[in-house]
């Protein structure tokens, strides 16, 4: 059973930034780069996250690039620049994951689309042992 790729204590906002910890929705960990076209939307309007990943911010695309992995417990986080209010939020987020033991044809991995929405507090408290990609145990 995979978790959900929303948990309740996935927004945050913090120091004028926006944050989505998205845990990955499959049954295997997956390399970094197997994230794609991740889109974010805060009560309905559509943003273009950066990947934060320990101490560095890196755009989407260049996730490509990223050696890591993200493992089944752990979360990556989104980040988008204006802090929402505190309080409650609809956020959706879709995104590809490229599955690179799954070929779908002759040369290209199976891709699947993802799309979640939940109604989130910011800073809700949630019981959890995950971490966010990129920081050290």
């Amino acid at each position: 059973m995979t978790l959900s790729a929303l948990r309740d204590d996935a927004l945050r906002a913090t120091d004028g930034v926006t944050e989505i910890r998205l845990s990955l929705p499959w049954i295997r960990s997956l390399p970094l780069a197997s994230l794609t076209d991740p889109v974010v939307h805060l009560d309905g309007a559509r943003h273009e996250p950066a990947v934060v990943l320990g101490a560095r911010r890196v755009p989407a695309a260049a996730l490509l690039d990223e050696d890591g992995w993200w493992y089944l417990q752990d979360r990556v986080v989104l980040e988008i620049p204006d802090a929402v209010s505190p309080g409650i939020h609809e956020v959706s987020v879709s995104f590809r994951l490229e599955i690179p033991y799954l070929p779908a044809g002759p040369d290209a991995p199976l891709r699947l689309p993802f799309s979640v929405t939940r109604t989130l507090e910011t800073g809700a408290a949630a019981a959890t042992v995950s971490l966010d990609v990129g920081v050290a145990a």
